[in-house]
């Protein structure tokens, strides 16, 4: 467009003038919505090659991560280090697995993957959270079945 103005509102609550959008010319607008559509086929191949390239990252940093679980707790059986490497790195959930050093498969990360593991599958954890026990004291009652699990599993 040959000539564009950036539209802004003042926001009384805000205290500040927010943009809300610009402005420009019809022929500027139409010629951008044309070259969306022209090239709307190659940006959704490129999407659907994205998603296949991240679901096979994912895939190897599972499999990354259940080895390198088996490893520092020899104990713990296969299909445990599997479900805990497949939960824990989910992309975009915020989880330990998925930090920087989950990813590097760092032992204080899995340690912490695995502790929050057998917290909620090996213990009342979630039962005591359920009938309204606070968080940091349902942590502090299951403590010690974590501790022992975990010991049993790095043997």
């Amino acid at each position: 467009s040959g000539r564009t103005a950036v539209v802004v509102r003042f926001s009384r609550s805000r205290g500040r003038y927010e943009r809300q959008g610009i402005l420009v010319e019809r022929a500027g607008l139409e010629k951008a919505e044309q070259e969306c559509t022209a090239d709307a086929d190659e940006r959704a191949a490129a999407r659907t090659r994205g998603a296949v390239q991240r679901r096979e990252q994912d895939r190897e940093l599972v499999a990354r991560m259940t080895k390198q679980i088996a490893t520092l707790f020899p104990g713990c059986p296969p299909r445990d280090a599997a479900a805990i490497s497949q939960h824990t790195a989910v992309r975009g959930s915020g989880r330990v697995g998925r930090t920087a050093a989950g990813r590097d498969l760092e032992e204080g990360a899995l340690a912490a993957a695995v502790a929050a593991a057998v917290r909620h599958k090996h213990t009342e954890y979630d039962t005591l959270l359920a009938a309204g026990l606070d968080r940091s004291l349902a942590r502090q009652q299951v403590a010690d079945q974590v501790h022992a699990i975990l010991t049993a599993w790095r043997q």
